[in-house]
């Protein structure tokens, strides 16, 4: 009765202790939201949404935001672009918009319809093609034009 679920590979949420905002699964919240703890979100959203900790989208929740995050593990539906260091979409996770990030997993059975922006500390330095070397055409033997010298005397 009390005892843990068994959900196995299954990643798990943050404790709830360090959550620091929590909008409920009955919830419907339209505005905008900024802090610099962590969120989790299990209802409904419209509006935007900035946190310098980690967003987590629960699996009923249905989010119409662009989203500026640290983490950003999604469950539910997204519909906005997502701005953060990480980005994970879980099994029942949904993102229609683009994401711009610096790393980036999608479970199987998750969603993304979007551009994916892999944005990394450092430029990625892209290795020059090798440049073609000009070679000359070997010129055509002497005694060919010798030939057709002597054929024409």
């Amino acid at each position: 009765m009390f005892g843990r679920s068994k959900n196995k590979g299954q990643k798990k949420a943050p404790p709830l202790e360090q959550i620091e905002t929590v909008i409920g699964p009955t919830a419907d919240f339209k505005g905008t939201l900024q802090t610099d703890g962590s969120v989790r979100i299990d209802g409904l959203y419209d509006g935007s949404i900035k946190t310098m900790g980690n967003l987590i989208i629960g699996e009923q929740a249905q989010i119409t935001a662009d989203i500026k995050a640290h983490n950003v593990s999604v469950s539910g539906v997204v519909k906005g672009d997502i701005n953060a260091n990480r980005v994970e979409v879980l099994e029942t996770g949904q993102i229609w918009g683009d994401l711009t990030v610096n790393s980036f997993t999608l479970d199987d059975g998750g969603f993304v319809s979007g551009q994916v922006n892999m944005q990394t500390d450092s430029p990625l330095s892209v290795p020059e093609a090798p440049k073609k070397q000009e070679t000359q055409e070997p010129a055509p033997p002497e005694s060919d034009k010798d030939e057709s010298t002597d054929e024409q005397e």
